[in-house]
């Protein structure tokens, strides 16, 4: 791991929100690196920033100052239409709530992020299976997610974030809608897809039993990026 290059590089990151003529800051003077196949864990209070930075490493917001660039890409410095397209092909989401369409059948919602691919609907097929006997969900793919039960959800929302195969997984508390025994689930099958695939996973957690199957432990309060835990697996 110590030799991996970084594939995440964060420097002098601030990011403030405003609330009325209040300029409210959220994150303060970030600065740090993710290795390539680095399984991190953001963890901190509410309101100390996690989602916030999360969002921001998936371009889905905006900075105030600062760079992020992720596998040699300095998304900062992206037009909207440039980051739309970067994110669509380099990054992976899951979510707490699935964001899953309820009128579409798994295969259908894991199709999704591939339908601007250019892809053949062949090869497209293809790439939606092979996503799905990953999460071990081939037996349920013509079922819709409120035939399925959360884990199974989870599951699918899952194989559309790895379905392009995506330079880096985002996780926003992926196991917080979840019983123990699926969310135990899950965070084994993020841990397959670490090992195994080698996917740079980013999770957000208040979950202690999440985190623990993180390589690094990074704690986020009030903003400021604290101390760092390395695990030993």
């Amino acid at each position: 791991m110590g030799n991996a290059p970084p594939i995440v590089d964060i420097l002098h990151l601030y990011k403030s929100y405003r609330r009325g003529n209040q300029k409210i800051p959220v994150l303060q003077d970030i600065t740090f690196t993710i290795a390539e196949g680095e399984f991190l864990a953001l963890m901190g209070p509410s309101g100390s920033g996690k989602s916030t930075l999360l969002n921001l490493i998936a371009g889905i917001d905006e900075v105030d100052s600062g760079t992020i660039t992720i596998g040699g890409v300095d998304i900062t410095s992206l037009s909207e239409l440039e980051l739309a397209r970067w994110r669509a092909v380099n990054v992976g989401f899951i979510f707490q709530f699935y964001n899953l369409i309820p009128v579409l059948t798994a295969f259908d919602n894991v199709e999704l992020p591939l339908l601007l691919s250019g892809l053949s609907r062949k090869t497209r097929r293809e790439h939606v299976e092979t996503a799905l006997e990953i999460v071990s969900l081939t037996d349920r793919m013509d079922h819709y997610p409120g035939q399925l039960s959360g884990g199974q959800q989870q599951r699918v929302a899952i194989a559309r974030a790895i379905v392009t195969d995506p330079v880096i997984l985002v996780a926003d508390e992926p196991t917080g809608d979840l019983d123990r025994h699926s969310a135990e689930e899950i965070m084994q099958l993020m841990d397959r897809l670490n090992s195994e695939s080698g996917k740079t996973i980013i999770m957000v957690t208040h979950d202690p039993r999440a985190a623990g199957k993180a390589h690094v432990i990074r704690q986020l309060d009030k903003g400021v990026l604290s101390n760092e835990t390395h695990q030993d697996h």
